[in-house]
């Protein structure tokens, strides 16, 4: 008997069946959820995380620990019962709670909410995809701050994962990625059972998975038997470590519900088991099947031997770190600043500034200029393009590749990610970056296409990351390429989605009052939409005042009041201007145009201040290049697209839409009109 399988014993056992007896408990008082997987996945996730993954519970944010990502997050209940074990916040009564209102255990795991939890997983694919994002964060960290002899950022990342991961198209994405990117730092563990809902992987899932890997450029390996080999589950797990260049996916054959009466089958997959079949589980396990929630000391002593050693690997990090405070101090500065999630002092000064009369530009063009200022600052600033550098300009002067350094192509110390036509995998993979820590995402594609990744940035918002998304081409105003490439709907979305905010910046100081929001705003993602076309710098902008969503841009006429309010954002804000002044000229009207950049941060301002900008009282119109829907919580009148668009030039496609001064200002008339001989409605922004 080889020494590796001697190191398994008794209490590896006994470890292995209270972790499935506590899942199966969890899912049976709740009656809810799932409690196949954790029984299946036990011996493995047992293994991983007594034998391999360096952690702290005492000290859950560590920097330099592994990081474990659940992907398939159904499993929870698995991921609980190790937490609980080691010793983080989360104690037996909180697995009592499983799936209950405002408990530590949520149906699926969220890091906002419980202790340990690095991501928050559930839609499938979504964690494995995380997981390469957190491996990106830690090779370029690694390659910027680690020096000779002092290894300050040096860990692994491992994910489990099950069949229905593999299937998603995001986990593909996201796999092709690391493989070209040599991860050799990133672990993932293949739960193999060949169950999924409607039963059997024979149904629609049959393809070699490992040939497939192998083709993304991973290392592979195989465990037959998951349920038993201790020794072939450790022995694959510490090659796979060893392993440099290479990420790496080990399939490992589970029986799904391991113990149950339907152990092997649909059935125990999304339901819980039944008291008649909990209490043979127990009694196979060992445990007597009138008692709940039972973890026999020696467990529990195991497990704390266990935690104890991830404390003495932090005190070395910390004296590590101490040594390296003294040997490189400007390093150390700058690490501790981003542990601490500092934005560098004065940073903000950097932000070009416009007055009226400075050059038209799009504001994609301006949102060039403000990476070319501050990305020397901001240095975690990390991320690139699907793609589409140079129509998003996304890429700054001195911007190197974040490459293996083998390909020629640049350095894990670079900060421009190329993520490929991968508009879902861009989206995760910052996720995982930002939850990392220690650096700030942004991902970059056409406005439309975020629809594409919509599956991720959902989870953005949820997961109140800090990732910023550069989106161009944001409306009609992209011209020739079409319906197909102009958004018309999706700001609506993203309005519609909790925790964002959604900029439309309608000149250069917008632009870089956006950028300031954004990151300065911690737990939340941010949206910049961003014109193709040129654009005028407008009186009355202000860094400033894009910080309050929305502000009085210009007063256009000679009276003490208005006659008229015209919201607009983006590119259609120069229109309301011109709309503004072809009323007061040819009608002697007065209009106060508001510009509305964010209305996320708008809607967040008191009372007072949004009264004082959208008066009570006055007719009020909006104008954007995009779908009305939302607009009457603010204005009486909305004007903007409720059809797709159109492929010509983009002042053509204006006109067939009719976002146009001359039309616009026609249909302000009648609405002013109207009004005159009818009360002007009190709107929901006003209550």
């Amino acid at each position: 008997m080889s020494k590796q399988v001697e190191m398994f014993g008794e209490i590896d056992q006994l470890s292995i069946n209270t972790i499935r007896v506590l899942a199966a408990d969890m899912v049976q008082a709740a009656n809810s959820g799932h409690p196949g997987a954790p029984m299946g996945c036990a011996p493995m996730a047992h293994i991983l995380f007594t034998r391999f993954l360096n952690a702290n519970p005492k000290n859950s944010n560590w920097l330099n620990r592994d990081r474990f990502v659940l992907s398939n997050g159904h499993a929870c209940a698995l991921q609980y019962a190790l937490l609980h074990l080691l010793g983080y916040k989360l104690s037996i009564d909180d697995l009592r709670d499983f799936r209950q209102l405002d408990s530590r255990t949520p149906g699926h795991p969220e890091a906002t909410h419980t202790d340990g939890i690095e991501v928050t997983t559930g839609p499938l694919g979504q964690g494995i995809s995380n997981a390469v994002g957190m491996a990106i964060a830690e090779r370029h960290l690694a390659a910027t701050f680690n020096r000779p002899e002092f290894p300050v950022i040096d860990n692994t990342v491992y994910a489990i994962a099950g069949d229905g991961c593999l299937q998603e198209g995001v986990s593909s994405e996201t796999g092709s990625l690391a493989g070209h990117l040599q991860l050799g730092n990133l672990v993932v563990l293949y739960d193999s059972n060949g169950i999924q809902i409607d039963g059997s992987t024979k149904l629609g899932f049959t393809e070699d998975v490992l040939q497939r890997y192998e083709a993304y450029g991973w290392h592979t390996q195989k465990v037959a038997d998951g349920d038993h080999d201790y020794d072939g589950l450790s022995r694959a797990i510490a090659i796979a470590k060893a392993e440099k260049t290479r990420p790496s996916i080990i399939l490992v054959n589970t029986t799904i519900g391991f113990g149950a009466s339907k152990a092997g089958t649909e059935a125990v997959h999304g339901a819980a088991l039944g008291a008649d079949s909990l209490s043979q589980v127990k009694s196979l396990f060992g445990f007597d099947p009138e008692q709940k929630f039972v973890v026999p000391d020696s467990v529990y002593s195991f497990y704390h031997e266990r935690a104890a050693r991830g404390a003495k690997l932090e005190q070395e990090w910390n004296e590590l770190l101490q040594k390296y405070a003294k040997a490189y101090p400007e390093l150390h500065k700058d690490l501790t600043r981003r542990i601490e999630g500092r934005l560098p002092e004065g940073w903000e000064k950097a932000l070009p500034r416009y007055k009226p009369g400075d050059k038209e530009l799009a504001t994609r063009k301006l949102s060039e200029n403000v990476l070319n200022q501050i990305a020397p600052l901001v240095t975690e600033l990390i991320g690139g393009s699907a793609d589409l550098t140079g129509s998003n300009l996304t890429r700054w002067k001195d911007a190197v590749d974040f490459q293996p350094e083998p390909t020629g192509l640049g350095t894990y110390a670079g900060r421009y990610i190329r993520f490929g036509v991968r508009e879902h995998g861009m989206a995760a993979i910052c996720n995982g970056i930002a939850a990392y820590g220690c650096n700030i995402p942004f991902a970059s594609t056409f406005l439309n296409f975020i629809s594409y990744a919509a599956g991720a940035s959902r989870l953005t918002a949820l997961s109140k990351l800090r990732v910023i998304y550069i989106m161009t081409h944001d409306s009609i105003g992209l011209g020739e390429d079409g319906p197909t490439h102009q958004p018309i709907e999706t700001m609506a979305m993203l309005r519609a989605t909790p925790n964002y905010l959604n900029f439309r910046p309608a000149d250069g100081n917008e632009v870089s009052g956006a950028y300031l929001a954004a990151l300065n705003h911690t737990d939340r993602p941010s949206v910049l939409s961003l014109t193709r076309q040129n654009l005028p710098q407008l009186e009355g902008s202000s860094v400033e005042n894009t910080t309050k969503g929305g502000y009085t841009l210009q007063v256009i006429g000679n009276n003490n009041s208005p006659d008229l309010i015209i919201a607009a954002t983006g590119s259609e804000t120069s229109i309301a201007v011109d709309t503004a002044k072809l009323l007061s000229k040819e009608h002697k009207l007065t209009v106060k145009v508001v510009s509305m950049p964010c209305l996320e941060l708008f809607d967040a301002q008191s009372d007072e201040y949004r009264h004082s900008v959208l008066t009570p009282g006055v007719p009020s119109i909006s104008v954007e290049a995009l779908s009305t829907f939302g607009w009457h919580k603010y204005v009486h009148h909305p004007i903007g697209i409720d059809t797709f668009g159109a492929s010509g030039p983009y002042k053509k496609v204006y006109e067939l839409v009719g976002l146009t001064p001359e039309v616009i200002s026609k249909k302000a008339l009648k609405i002013v009109e109207y009004y005159k001989n009818h009360p002007v409605p009190t709107l929901a922004l006003q209550f």
